[in-house]
């Protein structure tokens, strides 16, 4: 069976906009913004959608403040993570 190529996690997209909001792709590498992007991920529960635009119409804006909280904490922490890596590497 194969999932429809429309299906994704929400917060994929929320946690995209914020690191562009940041600009943390020009911190770190791609390879290590493809595991910071899997670490702020796993911190969040999953929303699949089909439509992003359905999501944003009927999302409630109160939830939609909760789930932007949620993915600045996530992103708060992966950038902890990160630096106690490297540290640690130093």
């Amino acid at each position: 069976m194969r999932l429809h190529d429309d299906i994704h996690n929400y917060y994929e997209k929320i946690v995209i906009e914020e690191i562009i909001k940041r600009q943390l792709e020009k911190s770190y590498n791609e390879d290590v913004m493809a595991d910071f992007c899997c670490t702020v991920l796993n911190q969040l529960p999953a929303r699949y959608i089909r439509y992003d635009v359905d999501m944003e119409f009927y999302l409630p804006q109160v939830e939609r403040i909760h789930m932007q909280e949620r993915v600045n904490t996530a992103i708060d922490v992966a950038i902890s993570q990160i630096a106690k890596k490297k540290n640690l590497d130093d």
